[in-house]
């Protein structure tokens, strides 16, 4: 499909301009710390817009809270399933959140978490350790907001969390 073209490509010199891999994302700490600080950023600076709006249509966010005991316990290729469920409903809330800001603040953060969850769903498909491809099929536990700060905090919540301890663990595996 040509608007997944443009995200790939989007992605891809995304990737560029900060000399990153896959596996330099992985492996190098530094970078997931920086896309958890970019979270944080965009939480911040969406909280500091004025007059944004209820949302009239509910944005659909993940549950990404997770206990650790239990999230060890799971295989790479589970984690990335589940990460990428929260993703495709990160994705599809800033997607229909964007078509009700009208306001260039929130819509120019809405955008850039848009970017930056899509590139993390795109980077995640790339990692394989089971047969057959993603299905977008899956449910997560989710709840309805309408309230547009709430998808920026699931975001910086995902990032921190899941997608943290995700990378670490493919380091022990990438980065040898």
């Amino acid at each position: 499909s040509s608007p997944g073209l443009l995200l790939l490509t989007s992605f891809l010199l995304h990737v560029k301009e900060d000399r990153a891999s896959p596996t330099r994302l992985v492996c190098d700490n530094r970078l997931i710390q920086k896309y958890i600080v970019e979270a944080k950023d965009m939480e911040k600076r969406v909280g500091q817009c004025e007059a944004l709006p209820v949302l009239s249509c509910p944005a659909v966010l993940p549950l990404v809270d997770f206990s650790l005991q239990q999230w060890k316990s799971k295989s790479n290729e589970t984690k990335r399933r589940e990460i990428l469920c929260d993703l495709a409903l990160l994705v599809g809330a800033a997607t229909g959140a964007q078509g009700q800001v009208s306001e260039e603040c929130g819509a120019k953060q809405l955008n850039q978490l848009y970017r930056h969850a899509n590139s993390f769903f795109l980077l995640l498909q790339t990692f394989r350790w089971e047969a057959g491809h993603w299905e977008p099929s899956c449910s997560p536990h989710s709840m309805e907001q309408t309230h547009i700060t709430s998808i920026f905090l699931t975001y910086r919540q995902l990032v921190q969390g899941k997608l943290r301890f995700f990378f670490h663990d493919l380091a022990k595996v990438l980065c040898k």
